[in-house]
């Protein structure tokens, strides 16, 4: 049944819902029967099966750096650093990703997995641990940990010097390009990993085509003002190099409805709000949301309030592919 959805061209994007009541660790024993214990020795996501479900499983020291510049809730941080280890509880909606992952065709478009739910039910904890998997399979991971706080606790804004009318989160950019550079360190050094072509920033300044994929992300992390459009070009050269067979990737992006949530707190010079589809970022992550490419997965989460937030999604996800 997994192959068949996921072989469907129509079918490319599968929705799972989350309810705090269906996945609590409490179980019921049965009468003279020896409790379950509430934590797994194995390690490894690539093992999890369903029979670990309601479990809790360390994350190695090691392998805790892809989380070192966020991707887990600053109250579970705190819980880690209290008990001095990093605990993740296996969810049902997170093994049924992680079987989806192993059983895809990475020859067709690109799978889409949304996990809706209200807050506090375990989306974020979820897309850790398949990104935990992602990791520990060999997956370039583009993650963004919260991109509510772009759009709402920005650090800096400027006008854009590359498109006319947006906005450059510049500061936010080269954090994330650190971030995605920590998470892969392992995989960047793979020598077939270059840029397609030349990008020229300015005059005297330009990353040309052979490059390493690192001195695309570096400049970016070096040259602030250009963090931004650096990200855009990252993105395209990330999905021409999966579709090529030269890595295979894994998109997690987390509070991917702030993507299209008109309320920000980003301002004009004249204090004027700017629409997400105006913030250069939008641009590259929506990019790496279609299903124009393969040898890759997406996963995304969304903050359910009400239903019609996700029907929304729905017919904005079919306008954006339409356009492809």
């Amino acid at each position: 049944m997994i192959k068949s959805v996921a072989s469907e061209a129509v079918m490319r994007r599968i929705c799972i819902s989350l309810k705090s009541s269906q996945f609590s660790t409490a179980s019921q024993v049965q009468p003279n029967a020896k409790p379950p214990s509430f934590r797994t020795s194995e390690n490894d996501p690539q093992k999890h099966t369903t029979a670990h479900i309601g479990q809790f499983y360390q994350i190695p020291t090691k392998e805790r750096k892809i989380f070192l510049y966020g991707g887990l809730p600053k109250s579970y941080e705190i819980q880690t650093k209290t008990f001095n280890e990093t605990c993740i509880m296996i969810r049902k909606p997170s093994i049924d990703i992680i079987n989806c992952l192993k059983s895809l065709d990475y020859s067709k478009p690109a799978v889409r997995f949304v996990l809706f739910g209200k807050k506090g039910n375990g989306k974020s904890l979820s897309l850790a641990h398949v990104l935990h998997y992602g990791y520990k399979s060999g997956c370039l991971l583009v993650h963004v940990p919260w991109v509510g706080n772009w759009m709402r606790r920005c650090k800096e804004t400027s006008n854009s010097e590359a498109k006319e009318g947006h906005i450059d989160l510049n500061l936010d950019a080269a954090a994330w390009l650190v971030h995605f550079k920590s998470q892969n360190e392992h995989l960047l050094n793979n020598p077939e990993l270059k840029i397609s072509k030349d990008h020229v920033w300015s005059k005297r300044e330009n990353t040309p085509k052979g490059a390493p994929l690192t001195e695309l992300i570096d400049f970016g992390i070096n040259r602030i003002k250009y963090a931004s459009s650096c990200v855009v070009s990252l993105a395209e050269e990330i999905k021409q190099l999966t579709t090529g067979g030269h890595c295979k990737t894994l998109v997690a992006i987390d509070g991917f409805n702030a993507f299209f949530y008109p309320n920000t707190r980003v301002f004009t010079e004249k204090k004027q709000i700017v629409h997400p589809h105006k913030v250069t970022l939008t641009e590259a992550f929506l990019n790496l949301t279609k299903f124009d490419w393969n040898n890759s997965a997406i996963l995304l989460t969304q903050l359910l309030k009400k239903i019609r937030r996700l029907i929304y999604l729905d017919i904005f996800w079919d306008e954006m592919d339409l356009n492809i």
